[in-house]
């Protein structure tokens, strides 16, 4: 379950990263708001988003090794981000179409927290019978 979580987050934020990199005003638009400015900030987001889901390689193909990733990058990160779009429509006004990420990468967050605590237990009880 784990390397299934790694698989489709590291898809996710790839091709995000990669809409982000080359087709920022195609993106921009779809959500209702100007590229950036200078365009430095989404080069520098996607190229972040990018080395993150490359990241997701390594807990695809060896998800007990790479927990450590996992918890990061999931529950941490994608909830925090979810977290920051969230208080971001809140209190600064942001358009609802980035609620759209928070959900996602809400979403995720959970499934993430949920496939690690779940076959942390089924560890346990595998070592200790």
């Amino acid at each position: 379950m784990l390397s299934s979580v790694a698989a489709i987050s590291g898809l996710y934020d790839t091709i995000v990263g990669a809409l982000l990199l080359f087709a920022p005003g195609w993106l921009a638009s779809a959500f209702g708001v100007p590229p950036a400015s200078p365009r430095i900030f989404s080069d520098l987001n996607a190229l972040f988003l990018l080395a993150v889901g490359a990241g997701y390689y390594f807990p695809w193909r060896d998800p007990s090794r790479y927990r450590g990733y996992m918890w990061v990058m999931g529950p941490f990160l994608k909830g925090a981000g979810a977290a920051a779009f969230i208080l971001d429509y809140f209190y600064r006004g942001s358009p609802a179409s980035f609620l759209l990420f928070a959900a996602s990468d809400g979403t995720l967050a959970l499934v993430t927290l949920f496939a690690l605590l779940r076959t942390s237990n089924h560890s346990s009880l595998i070592t200790n019978p």
